[in-house]
């Protein structure tokens, strides 16, 4: 396998996940993959071997946050994979010659040498072809994130609020302490790689490391399962947590409690937890921002002689003043009433509305019929003033009222 080969190799694609997939995603395609493909579930079947193979070293790399962002690096700089042509129209395999040490930096250091040695492992030896040799052991690892939602009450959002979040999800076996070896017993080195998970090829002077095949890029193996984890050292488990929300808390906001999500591989840390908060609608209240909004009802009494209301707040009530001739839709802004958070506090905004009744009483239609003559004045005086100056200059070619523009023939 050329460097060459080796850079245009699309990771993703083996594991058939997108290019932004979250760890978890790869991990979970990855042991699927492994668990269908592996050599003793393929005895003799070459086709499987090679697949594999093919999919431990995607995640060999994918599955280290330093190594894929080499990886990805890499192929940003190449075209996602492509070396494309050369100075004087030569392609990569083809007869021109180039000189790689500027880009390479094998002649002054530096340059993507380093990048090329972290991602395949470069030992820095110029062994010859197809020369095997023990790459370094795989560290501990950041284990993944995970994600959750919880679902709030309108106030329990606004006021803040403490609650148990119940989690199910991969953690290091109990009954075996994570080697993955019945109880009593222990995992051995692995023979092939000594116990470091890797295995380089010296190709061209470059290192290509790859998982070991044997052990699955463990480095251990088990020769006698745990019967709880199967040999994964992982298992399915439940745990409660507590999660803290802040007040103020919006719909749709997401929560970082850190270390909370899956342990990590070998002593490393743990993922964090990723927690989508969902806020259900109020009977009263809206929301805008951080201002809390209300609409309130009021009669057509109210609102020409103006009123005084009691409307609720998150609190205690309050009192709204509204004055003679409001009209309908009007906001009112009571300060300091609305939803707290860590830095503001916002404003409610109530809009009065005015109520028609559906039905009245036989007084009250006699009464209303008295106001309206005692009432003088258009309500709408801008429209009577168009539609009069309309009708005192019709547009061009339109008929004046009771004429006729109709052409008779003679016949």
């Amino acid at each position: 396998m050329s460097t060459k080969d080796y850079i245009e190799k699309d990771y993703y694609a083996a594991l058939g996940v997108t290019k932004d997939a979250p760890a978890a995603e790869i991990k979970k395609a990855y042991r699927k993959l492994a668990r269908e493909l592996h050599p003793d579930k393929n005895p003799d079947d070459a086709k499987s071997e090679a697949r594999f193979k093919e999919v431990s070293e995607a995640y060999d790399v994918l599955s280290d946050d330093k190594k894929r962002k080499e990886y990805d690096e890499a192929r940003s700089v190449f075209g996602a994979g492509g070396f494309g042509r050369g100075a004087g129209g030569g392609n990569f395999s083809g007869g021109a010659t180039f000189d790689m040490s500027d880009i390479f930096g094998t002649s002054a250091g530096g340059g993507l040498g380093d990048l090329f040695g972290n991602l395949f492992g470069n030992t820095g030896g110029a062994g010859g072809a197809g020369t095997r040799t023990r790459a370094r052991s795989s560290g501990p690892a950041r284990g993944s994130d995970l994600s959750a939602d919880i679902t709030l009450g309108f106030e329990e959002a606004a006021g803040g609020v403490t609650l148990p979040l119940k989690l199910s999800g991969p953690g290091t076996c109990k009954t075996c302490g994570g080697n993955g070896a019945r109880p009593g017993t222990r995992p051995r080195a692995c023979p092939t790689c000594g116990g470091l998970g890797t295995i380089s090829f010296n190709q061209g002077g470059f290192g290509v490391s790859e998982p070991c095949r044997d052990c699955r890029g463990t480095g251990q193996i088990v020769d006698d399962p745990c019967p709880d984890c199967h040999g994964d050292g992982i298992t399915t488990q439940t745990r409660t947590i507590t999660v803290r929300v802040p007040t103020g808390v919006r719909d749709g906001a997401k929560l970082r409690i850190p270390g909370k999500g899956t342990p990590g591989a070998r002593g490393g840390p743990a993922g964090d937890l990723f927690v989508t908060v969902h806020v259900r609608a109020h009977a009263l209240f809206g929301r805008s921002g951080d201002d809390l909004t209300l609409r309130v009802p009021i009669t057509f009494v109210e609102a020409a002689l103006g009123t005084t209301l009691r409307v609720p707040t998150l609190e205690a009530p309050v009192s709204v003043k509204i004055a003679e001739g409001t009209p309908s839709g009007r906001t009112l802004r009571v300060r300091g009433r609305g939803v707290k958070t860590k830095n503001h506090t916002g404003d409610l905004l109530v809009t009065v509305e005015v109520a028609v009744p559906h039905r009245l009483s036989g007084e009250a239609v006699a009464a209303l019929e008295k106001f309206a003559v005692a009432q003088a004045g258009d309500p709408r005086p801008q429209i009577t003033a168009a539609m009069a100056a309309r009708q005192a200059s019709p547009p061009d070619g339109a008929a004046q009222p009771g004429s006729d523009t109709r052409e008779h023939g003679n016949g």
